[in-house]
């Protein structure tokens, strides 16, 4: 389970995040949306322990994150906006390097890489330098990279950015799969389609701050409007598009 309470942050005069509290339970998808520039990511890096909270806390299964960093990340998975992938690695070195962080090593390390490239469809680049990958095979890295350790939360930012028809709908059954075996899954998207489908509960986020969450039935019903995009819009106040 993710926890967030009350977390705020400022950088020089600009409050990126206010306040903000939501709860992402264990077994559930819940999606984390809002407008350019409303802190939804700034919010993600403060879960992650990237960045300290000036204020407000956040848990990962009952870990606090500013106190107990390593603990808590040992329990978290996460894709970033950024992939970062050592261009002078291999997919699968890639891959070993962050399962040796986490402690893994020998037989284990090496079935659960060739479970995740199997997963995920990676073996035509598994042992290729990921220096030149496209979009969707860095995703695929990255997403492998952020699953090794079998972390019970699970935090992804953009998963299915770049990849093509068949790859993106591999990754939302991987997603209903976390989901199924009593993972929390936290992420983010663009795609109001996949919100609809994937998400059992959406937190919306406006100016740093919580301005609505509930299912996607319930944003509806709270808005009076039939399609999911047209709630948000409602909600926001404003014609933009999604961060």
């Amino acid at each position: 389970m993710i926890q967030v309470t009350n977390l705020s942050k400022t950088f020089g005069a600009v409050l990126a995040v206010k306040d903000v509290s939501f709860t992402a339970p264990n077994g559930r998808i819940t999606g984390l949306l809002g407008p350019n520039g409303a802190g939804k990511s700034t919010t993600m890096r403060m879960i992650t322990g990237i960045l300290d909270p000036d204020s407000g806390t956040a848990h990962i299964d009952d870990i606090h994150v500013q106190k107990n960093r390593v603990a808590a990340q040992q329990r978290l998975g996460t894709l970033p906006d950024k992939r970062g992938l050592y261009q002078r690695l291999t997919s699968r070195e890639n891959i070993a390097y962050y399962g040796r962080l986490h402690g893994l090593s020998g037989a284990k390390l090496d079935d659960r890489i060739n479970y995740l490239i199997n997963l995920l469809e990676m073996n035509d680049i598994a042992d290729r330098v990921t220096e030149g990958f496209s979009t969707g095979q860095k995703v695929k890295v990255a997403i492998a990279r952020s699953l090794v350790h079998n972390p019970a939360n699970v935090m992804l930012d953009e998963p299915t950015m770049g990849l093509d028809v068949m790859s993106t709908r591999t990754m939302r059954g991987i997603i209903r799969q976390l989901r199924e075996e009593g993972h929390t899954v936290l992420f983010s998207s663009h795609i109001m389609q996949e919100v609809a489908s994937l998400c059992d509960n959406i937190v919306i986020i406006a100016d740093g701050r919580v301005v609505a969450q509930g299912s996607p039935d319930e944003l509806r019903q709270q808005t009076n409007k039939p399609d999911l995009e047209d709630a948000f819009v409602s909600i926001i106040g404003t014609g933009e598009g999604l961060e």
